[in-house]
């Protein structure tokens, strides 16, 4: 695990308030309508990498589904989240983990990522990441991911960040998945500046 990243992520939340930081969605809505784009029923098995504190799984459990995995890799992230889902908490896999690190036997039919992927500039990561979603999607699985745009801003968090257009980010995930659709979306953050995102939704193929 990149020791310095880690404590990085750690520092953030334990010192915001996550309702104030500059990713904070009170709506996951362009997440969440993709998801219903596809019809995904809600016996499958979701996974968010990067997940933290983000309100992404309180809308998952409202609309039914039951076997879902939040991956951070700050443990404070995830200790927020279980106390604001109280109970239902425990209905949840809660992975305190570096996606790079992250190993499991578990196949998952959704793949989310809102968070994660755009803060990886290595090629090397690059490559590690789309290897494991490929590893951990099932067949004709799902993988839903939000970046920055081309137009969006150069860091977050004070970290620089990838940015990436649809062509770039469909030829990163060329060969195992076909891209079904990407839009472009403005997150408003809570000062009330502008964050320009690219959604892309593909499916692997058998």
């Amino acid at each position: 695990m990149d020791t310095e990243n880690k404590l990085h992520w750690e520092n953030i939340y334990q010192t915001k308030d996550t309702t104030k930081v500059s990713w904070y969605q009170e709506n996951p809505e362009v997440s969440i309508d993709l998801i219903k784009d596809i019809s995904l029923p809600t016996d499958v098995s979701i996974i968010d990498i990067g997940g933290g504190d983000s309100l992404f799984v309180d809308e998952l459990l409202k609309l039914g589904y039951e076997d879902i995995t939040v991956l951070d890799i700050s443990e404070t992230s995830l200790e927020h989240a279980k106390i604001r889902l109280g109970e239902k908490s425990q209905h949840i896999n809660w992975e305190a983990s570096d996606i790079l690190d992250f190993n499991t036997n578990k196949k998952f039919d959704l793949w989310h990522d809102r968070a994660a992927f755009h803060f990886l500039n290595d090629k090397i990561e690059i490559e590690t990441y789309v290897q494991k979603v490929t590893n951990y999607l099932k067949p004709n699985g799902y993988l839903i991911l939000g970046t920055f745009s081309e137009d969006g801003p150069l860091k977050c968090s004070g970290l620089n960040i990838h940015r990436y257009s649809e062509e770039e980010m469909t030829s990163v995930f060329k060969t195992n998945f076909t891209k079904l659709k990407c839009i472009k979306k403005d997150h408003i953050t809570p000062n009330n500046s502008n964050q320009n995102f690219l959604f892309c939704i593909f499916q692997k193929m058998e």
